[in-house]
């Protein structure tokens, strides 16, 4: 194998893939210096779709030297007997952890595929209308049906807010709106009129000053509102005014959307 190239990795399901590529990657996240070729096999479901999928490990296998990794959620035993024909290193997510579950809840599971993202349950209804709320709630274009917000993501613009709202809303099912600070709430030193009746719900985020300025930058390059002395006072202000209303706020500097919207979540949990 080539030392410069990436080693290859499919995901493989009978039905969307989320669950293979996100266990998946979580698992390839404990291998530093590593790098990996990624590719997505959703709705294996047939013999003409596995046969097409063995043609790229069987092409994957050669132009790298080495066998490939398949990490797979595979709920028809058929269709994972005719992938294993391959010479690839198969980890099946659902043969791993179903088997010792069937054995200790002495039940056979359903063995159905897209259990974890049916359309027909209340949880999925929930989801859809929390996303719905989030971009209706975006960067304060919306007031309306603030009280029915979970929870309020508050801060300076390009800090985070809107992709950590939609996470939430996703991932959890949480109605997040978010509402940028702006000049005009710094030079009152006090949080907009609106949000005042839900301090309950407003969750802060920040970031460090440097890395806003990047942020901005590939915005509106070389601009008062892209500075790095505007992101320090900005965000000085942000947090200063946070402080002063008890309000949580989290670091983006360093954090992934997903840790920052799991500790808000903790925060929700406590407040109910």
């Amino acid at each position: 194998m080539n030392n410069s190239s990436k080693r290859a990795i499919l995901f493989v399901s009978d039905g969307t893939g989320i669950t293979a590529e996100t266990l998946g990657k979580g698992l390839l996240s404990q291998f530093e210096g590593i790098s990996f070729r990624q590719m997505r096999f959703p709705f294996v479901d047939s013999p003409d779709k596995a046969a097409e999928c063995m043609k790229f490990i069987r092409k994957a296998h050669a132009q790298d030297g080495i066998r490939p990794l398949v990490i797979m959620t595979m709920m028809n035993p058929q269709i994972s007997t005719l992938l294993r024909q391959e010479d690839a290193l198969f980890l099946d997510l659902f043969e791993v952890f179903i088997a010792p579950l069937e054995k200790e809840l002495g039940v056979c599971s359903a063995h159905a595929v897209g259990r974890t993202h049916g359309k027909t349950n209340s949880e999925y209804a929930n989801r859809i209308a929390a996303i719905s709320f989030a971009i209706a709630h975006d960067d304060g274009v919306s007031a309306a049906d603030l009280k029915n917000a979970d929870a309020i993501l508050i801060g300076v613009s390009r800090c985070g807010k809107t992709p950590t709202s939609l996470y939430l809303s996703m991932q959890f099912g949480v109605r997040a709106a978010n509402y940028p600070l702006i000049p005009e709430d710094f030079e009152r030193d006090r949080l907009p009129d609106t949000l005042l009746p839900f301090r309950n719900k407003l969750y802060g985020l920040t970031i460090a000053p440097e890395q806003l300025c990047r942020i901005r930058q590939e915005r509106r390059p070389d601009s008062d509102y892209a500075a790095l002395e505007t992101c320090r006072k900005e965000i000085a202000a942000a947090e200063r005014m946070m402080r002063l209303e008890g309000i949580v706020w989290f670091d983006m500097t360093s954090r992934s959307i997903e840790e920052i919207a799991v500790q808000i979540m903790q925060s929700i949990n406590k407040k109910q």
